[in-house]
């Protein structure tokens, strides 16, 4: 919070670099009268204190023709006493310690700045100088040289800054407890400064962990105006800039308060859906701010509070709507005695202490009896009331925690005086290993000892980085309210930077079964934009929205997301496909004609084709003698049907995994077998057609169709297919393939053609033939006789050729193994058109009527 000050002050801290570069080139001499110090006393080394134990400054009025009076400081401030009070404590305890600092003891002088820049340098020269003006301590020493080894101070950052600068010339070091600006990290600036205070950035690092760890990802900020809340921000808006964090509304407390402007703010928060609000202000601020909202009916917030405010008790017990707020207070600590060493300090102990007496005057607005001021209005009283619990500012020492760091600069600067008298020569740090001069001690080499300061109090480590900023580490507090009604702050956690980019996750430490939520909820209030996707669907922002404001959008088919809000579905590898949620990549599903039941039932109809072919063929050979068998050409009979029971058995060959053998041979045998089958059709179509014109006068053509001839066109047919299959498998064979392009989610193994043109001049071939015959046995279907086969042979071929034609766009249009079953089917439908048009007439007279199993009845002569 004491950042909010800091830049209106840089006209101002120039103007004093200035002054204090020409009083180097001047003679020395102090300007002015300098106010006593609070509290001294005098020791081996003497270090400096400055408090703002009063909170505000009433300057004189000035007629510009006599020097101005000293500003008056005003308000008392209990706190920033118990404050000073701990720094004495922590002395005096130093010097009673044999361990730390032997032979030798701390002094001190503690001053007060009245929380202005202006009086804190007044109160540092004041240190510089000594208590009496007339003696200039600082003139009377060589340059570079001092009598104060370091300060204690400032609270406020503004302060810090001014007294930091005045210091820089003198190499004198500081050790802050309460200014928390990120600026006074900046060693190029502020060599001289320390601090035990973590700086703002660190506590927006905090808040932003606290919003990661709860899932709050739709955040309200609310901030002063002034620039503690707007560098607060901007510290906010840097930790969540990469991270999922939005926020859904940033209002700021206007400085020229009215009812009208808050109300606006206020309406905002009532209508969004963000139900976590993070507050970076002070309490003074938002104390008003928080009078106009307990009118209104906001409910269902949860606050997270800024150090600024966290442990203001005023607040806490005022408004009960804001039990159950968590937020970063500095670290506590203990101190041993405190609370019994403050009862101690009393008017009757310190009758000529002003701060005493202004101290009774604000716990029991009452003036003492040994008070020197009798213009007062304020009753009378003993000097001896016991501090009660209800004095919380002055007597709050049971959980200190600015105290606590008060406490932590002195030992900081005792233990550095201590490892400086320490020293051996020869493993010094100054150069060649040299160290100081115990007798001559300058500030600047007690700087580098506390530089490399390390120790440990009350169980915490204490040291500095090279930027003189502690440890930062914070507790988290939770305002809960007990069984009487008493509104406590209960540490439930704790905050240690450990100095990663990205926050280990180890940095945050809650106890969530101490924490208790707003509105006396059980659960996590849940604070988003949109609610999480789950896997198995991908985060699609919402245009001009932010990104914590999404839809959630199923992955593709072939993508999934196993994570909570992803970003992006992933593909999955080509061998595999994405389940039915989306969730994970399982292996594709592989697909070919196997022996299921479509496999098998194609398997029981070429078994049965194949079975009934070879009954057929045995029947023929029985009857082999009969006129049936004997006019149609027995040999060619044989050899159809022996074709057709090879054309039936080659269909299995499609059923199965695809190898490189079943490939090549499932296209080559099926095209020889039925191109064997057509040619000894084709030759029996032409001994036909020979037979019944060879009774014409002169013809003599039966002698070129004799058994031998009939032989040479079958075998020279079945050549041409044999050749042009050869040359498919030379040139490019068919193979197994992994098809994943035609059902992304299959894998289908099927045998590719490899040579497409190669493929249909096979079927072409076999289509010229299956025409031929057909043409032939059209032109002898009227020829005389009985049992004209050519007639039989013309349905059989019309059959075959309308397979073969149906079979083309089917093959082309059907999917996976559907391709090799409409193969398959054509085959098997074709082989069977062949078989019951060419051979079951004759097996109907073979062994159905015998009796026209006679020639004469072949020939038409029955009468």
């Amino acid at each position: 919070m004491a950042a909010g000050k800091d830049m209106i002050l840089l006209p101002l801290v120039l103007l004093l670099s200035q002054l204090t570069a020409m009083s180097a080139a001047t003679t020395c001499a102090l300007q002015g009268g300098f106010e006593l110090p609070v509290f001294m006393s005098e020791g081996t080394f003497t270090i400096g204190g400055i408090f703002p134990l009063h909170y505000r400054v009433e300057l004189p009025q000035t007629d510009f023709k006599t020097p101005p009076l000293t500003a008056q400081c005003r308000g008392f401030d209990p706190r920033a006493f118990r404050w000073a009070l701990t720094m004495r404590l922590a002395a005096e305890e130093i010097n009673g310690n044999r361990d730390l600092l032997p032979n030798h003891t701390l002094g001190y002088k503690i001053f007060d700045s009245c929380a202005t820049p202006v009086t804190a340098q007044r109160a540092v020269l004041a240190v510089l100088n000594g208590e009496d003006s007339g003696a200039s301590a600082m003139c009377s020493e060589s340059e570079g040289s001092s009598p104060l080894f370091a300060i204690i101070g400032e609270s406020g950052s503004s302060q810090s800054i001014v007294v930091s600068r005045t210091l820089q010339p003198f190499r004198i070091p500081m050790i802050s407890y309460f200014s928390t600006c990120a600026c006074l990290s900046d060693r190029t600036q502020f060599p001289t400064f320390f601090r035990v205070v973590p700086s703002d950035d660190y506590q927006v690092k905090a808040v932003a962990q606290l919003l990661k760890h709860f899932g709050w990802t739709w955040i309200g900020v609310v901030t002063e105006d002034h620039d503690y809340g707007r560098f607060a921000l901007q510290g906010l808006k840097r930790e969540i800039q990469n991270t999922d964090i939005c926020l859904a509304y940033h209002e700021m407390i206007p400085k020229d308060y009215t009812t009208e402007k808050v109300l606006k703010i206020l309406e905002v928060m009532r209508t969004s859906t963000a139900r976590v609000v993070v507050v970076f202000s002070g309490e003074g601020e938002f104390y008003p701010f928080l009078k106009e909202f307990s009118k209104q009916n906001i409910t269902g917030i949860q606050w997270i509070a800024s150090e600024a405010w966290v442990s203001a008790s005023v607040l806490a017990e005022t408004y009960p709507f804001l039990d159950g707020t968590i937020g970063f207070a500095v670290r506590q600590g203990d101190v041993p005695n405190l609370t019994d060493y403050v009862k101690t300090v009393d008017p009757w102990n310190y009758p000529s202490n002003a701060l005493v007496q202004e101290l009774w005057e604000t716990l029991y607005a009452c003036s003492p009896r040994n008070a020197t001021s009798v213009n007062t209005p304020l009753k009378p009283c003993t000097g001896h009331e016991t501090v009660q619990e209800q004095h919380s500012a002055y007597l709050g020492s049971s959980s200190p925690r600015v105290a606590y760091n008060v406490y932590k600069g002195v030992y900081a600067i005792a233990h550095s005086l201590h490892n400086l008298l320490q020293c051996i020569p020869g493993s010094g740090p100054f150069p060649n290993g040299s160290c100081a001069d115990i007798n001559n001690i300058q500030p600047w080499q007690l700087q580098r000892y506390l530089q490399d300061v390390s120790f440990v109090i009350s169980g915490e480590k204490v040291n500095f980085d090279m930027k003189g900023d502690s440890i930062p580490s914070y507790d988290l507090i939770n305002w809960q309210r007990d069984a009487d009604g008493e509104i406590q702050f209960v540490t439930v956690g704790l905050y240690e930077y450990d100095g990663g980019a990205e926050g280990s996750g180890k940095e945050l430490v809650i106890d969530m079964d101490k924490v208790k939520w707003t509105g006396q909820r059980k659960e996590v209030l849940v604070s988003v934009c949109s609610d999480s996707c789950p896997p198995g669907f991908r985060k699609a922002v919402r245009a001009g929205e932010p990104i914590c404001c999404f839809d959630c959008v199923p992955c593709d088919s072939g993508k999934i997301s196993n994570e909570t809000d992803s970003i992006d579905c992933m593909a999955c590898p080509e061998d595999f496909w994405s389940n039915t949620g989306g969730t994970h990549c399982i292996p594709k599903e592989i697909e070919f004609l196997s022996h299921d039941a479509m496999g098998i039932t194609l398997t029981v109809i070429a078994v049965v084709g194949a079975c009934l072919t070879i009954s057929v063929l045995a029947v023929f050979l029985y009857h082999r003698r009969t006129p049936v068998v004997r006019v149609n050409n027995s040999e060619l009979s044989f050899f159809i049907l022996l074709s057709l029971t090879l054309c039936f058995l080659c269909a299995l060959i499609f059923i199965g995994e695809p190898t490189a053998w079943s490939c090549m041979l499932r296209h080559t045998a099926f095209s020889i077998t039925f191109s064997l089958c057509i040619s000894c059709i084709l030759g029996k179509t032409l001994v036909v057609l020979a037979a019944f014109t060879a009774t014409r006068p002169g013809n003599n053509i039966m002698k070129w169709l004799g058994p031998k001839q009939q032989r040479v066109i079958i075998f020279s047919c079945t050549l041409v297919q044999v050749i042009i299959c050869a040359a498919w498998l030379i040139s490019a064979p068919p193979y197994p393939n992994r098809n994943t392009q035609y059902q992304r989610s299959k894998i289908i193994l099927e045998c590719s053609v490899g040579s497409d043109l190669a493929f249909w001049c096979v079927l072409g071939y076999i289509g010229l033939l299956a025409c031929l015959c057909f043409v032939l046995a059209f032109l002898a279907r009227k020829l005389p006789g009985n049992f004209n086969e050519a007639k039989f042979i013309t349905f059989s071929m019309l059959i075959f050729c309308a397979v073969w034609l149906a079979f083309i766009p089917a093959y082309v249009s059907s999917p996976g193994k559907f391709t090799v079953a409409v193969e398959i089917f054509a085959i098997l439908a074709s082989s069977f058109g062949l078989l019951l048009c060419l051979f079951a007439p004759k097996c109907y007279i073979i062994l159905i009527k015998p009796e026209k199993n006679t020639k004469n009845h072949l020939m038409g002569k029955d009468k």
